[in-house]
C-alpha cells in the first residue's frame, strides 16, 4: 500500500526482454536505501515487486509480465525515461497522500498543460467507465501520484474533450514528479480511490 506521495524520480536503467515479459532496472538511490528483495515499490502508479537490489549502484529490478505491460502505461517504458518512485508505507509512515494500491484502473493521456504564474492545470482523459469513481474535490492517483480533482468532464453539454479529469499541479510537484516534463498525448496510469469501488460493491451486494 501506498499514500501517493512520490518520495523520488528514478531512472530506467536497464529493460532486458524475457519471453512474457520484461525485466525492468530502475536506478533510485533513497527507493532502494532500505528496500529488500519482495519489497513493494510504485513504480509510475504501478505496484511492482524488487527481485533484485543494488544498493551499490542505487538500483532494483523487478519483472513486468506482459499483462501489466499491455494494462499499464509502462508498455512503451524506454532506458532513460524518468519515473515516479513511492517506497510502500509502513505503520510510522506520514498518512500525506490518501489510500493507494499501486493497481493500476486504467491508462488516460494528458489533453493539455496551461502554465500560470503560481500553478499549472493539467487535463487528463481518462477511461469513461472509470468516471463513476471521479468527484470534485475527491482524490484520484495519475502516475502514482496522489492529487486532488478539480474539475470533472463528462463528455455532456456538448463538450468535445469527452471524459477528463482536470487537476493544478504546484511547482513543487512539477519538480518532485514526472508531470515536470509531461506533454500532451503523453500516457499516465489512472487508479481511482479504492473507498468509492468498495462502497459500489456493497451497495451492489445489497441490491441497492
Amino acid at each position: 500500500m501506498f499514500t501517493g506521495i512520490i518520495e523520488e524520480l528514478g531512472t530506467v536503467a536497464g529493460i532486458e526482454q524475457l519471453p512474457d515479459a520484461i525485466r525492468l532496472t530502475v536506478r533510485g538511490p533513497l527507493a532502494t536505501s532500505d528496500v529488500n528483495r519482495g519489497d513493494s515499490i510504485s513504480v509510475g502508479g504501478t505496484c511492482l515487486t524488487a527481485v533484485e537490489i543494488d544498493k551499490s549502484a542505487g538500483t532494483f529490478t523487478a519483472d513486468v509480465m506482459n499483462e501489466t505491460l499491455r494494462l499499464t502505461s509502462l508498455q512503451g517504458i524506454k532506458l532513460g525515461d524518468r519515473v515516479n518512485l513511492e517506497r510502500a508505507m509502513t505503520a510510522a509512515t506520514r498518512f500525506g497522500g490518501h489510500v493507494v494500491q499501486g493497481h493500476v484502473d486504467g491508462v488516460g493521456q494528458i489533453l493539455s498543460v496551461e502554465p500560470s504564474d503560481n500553478w499549472t492545470w493539467v487535463r487528463i482523459a481518462i477511461p469513461t467507465e472509470l468516471m463513476k469513481y471521479v468527484v470534485l474535490k475527491g482524490s484520484i492517483t495519475l502516475d502514482g501520484v496522489s492529487l486532488t480533482v478539480n474539475e470533472v468532464g463528462d463528455g455532456t453539454a456538448g463538450d468535445k474533450k469527452g471524459s477528463y479529469v482536470g487537476v493544478s499541479l504546484i511547482p513543487e510537484t512539477l519538480a518532485l514528479t514526472t508531470f515536470g516534463v509531461k506533454q500532451p498525448g503523453d500516457l499516465v496510469n489512472v487508479e481511482a480511490d479504492v473507498m468509492a469501488k468498495h462502497i459500489e460493491r456493497l451497495l451492489e451486494a445489497r441490491g441497492i
